[in-house]
């Protein structure tokens, strides 16, 4: 008899009244037979499991799949990835598909911590997790969503764990969108860096910069996940908004402008005007109108602004690595907490 076991189930040896458990199906010899023959099914809840990632069922079945991907905290300043990702989320009406099963395996929570809420009068724990989720279009392609945490411990399972999950769903895209503090003014259209591969542009977006990081040194365990995303044959492409180093925004809303902008140049299904055009321009507009209270500020926004002209002038100008922030430039005590103080009232302003 033919059993319609899925792919990823691997049956253990059968023995004399030996219960074999899948993921969700537990198949019990009956006493004397050492086989398979006359099994008795036991269906069980239990979710399916890929990797560390516990996954809900049933899964979906996704035409020719692309990954819009973050890591968080590692390039995602400002929350662009994320805020990215939401939006696009929200766009497609995406649903969870889910999540490690086992998150403290990965993360140390005292450095990301639990959040504690109140839910009916009783108190909840939301612990930090890697979430995936996924979205079914009329005419393809799906798309895949993860939201990633940079892992502090078992970096390789962690890898392993969403390359098992990106290869089962046949993925045909990986697309990384993130940001990072940079020696750019918020006088100018944020520049935005990234590598297209073979991919085409649909219309041209003003400030977008194809590059090929040159950064050498320190890295992240992720790094892993683009290794084993090329080897396996996968189309990759990257994302990266450069945002002005010297006001740092919880949630910096003309980045994910920015970041929405561009994609909407690779991808036809996503409409440009998804972005949050307005919210950012608020959140730079009253940036505007502090610091021009500020002589010493407006002075080295008027240097970055001449060398910015310069960079987009100079077909031959360096190119600033996408692996990690610029140098950065160095501010007195009392403009880093003016700026500090600015970003909190910034970040406080109500979403659209």
């Amino acid at each position: 008899m033919d059993w319609p076991w899925r792919a990823w189930a691997r049956p253990t040896p059968c023995s004399i009244n030996a219960e074999i458990t899948w993921p969700c199906l537990s198949v019990t010899t009956p006493k004397g037979t050492a086989g398979l023959e006359n099994p008795k099914l036991i269906w069980q809840d239990e979710p399916m499991q890929i990797g560390a990632f516990e996954l809900i069922e049933p899964l979906p079945e996704l035409k020719d799949p692309h990954v819009f991907a973050m890591v968080r905290p590692w390039v995602d300043v400002g929350s662009v990835g994320t805020l990215t990702l939401n939006r696009l989320e929200r766009f497609m009406g995406s649903k969870e598909l889910g999540r490690l099963s086992r998150p403290g395996t990965f993360f140390d929570f005292t450095r990301y911590r639990p959040n504690m809420r109140l839910v009916d009068g009783k108190r909840e724990v939301k612990i930090p997790n890697s979430i995936i989720r996924y979205a079914i279009t009329d005419d393809g392609p799906d798309y895949l969503f993860l939201h990633l945490m940079e892992p502090h411990s078992n970096g390789e399972d962690y890898t392993d764990s969403i390359l098992e999950v990106v290869n089962y769903f046949n993925v045909k895209r990986y697309c990384r969108l993130g940001a990072m503090y940079d020696a750019v003014p918020h006088t100018r259209p944020l520049l935005v860096t990234g590598s297209l591969g073979n991919v085409v542009q649909n219309h041209p977006v003003p400030n977008f910069k194809v590059r090929q990081s040159t950064y050498q040194g320190p890295t992240t365990i992720m790094n892993l996940l683009s290794e084993g995303i090329e080897k396996d044959g996968i189309e990759s492409i990257n994302f990266m908004v450069h945002l002005p180093q010297y006001v740092q925004l919880e949630e910096d809303y003309a980045g994910t402008s920015r970041m929405i902008e561009v994609l909407s140049s690779v991808y036809s299904n996503i409409p440009a005007d998804l972005a949050p055009v307005r919210r950012g321009q608020r959140q730079y507009r009253e940036l505007n109108s502090t610091l021009d209270r500020n002589t010493e500020l407006k002075t080295l926004i008027q240097q970055m602004e001449a060398y910015y002209d310069a960079q987009l002038d100079s077909e031959e100008a360096s190119t600033p690595s996408t692996e990690q922030p610029a140098s950065g430039t160095v501010l007195s005590p009392q403009i880093e907490q003016f700026l500090s103080e600015l970003g909190g009232r910034l970040d406080a302003d109500p979403d659209e």
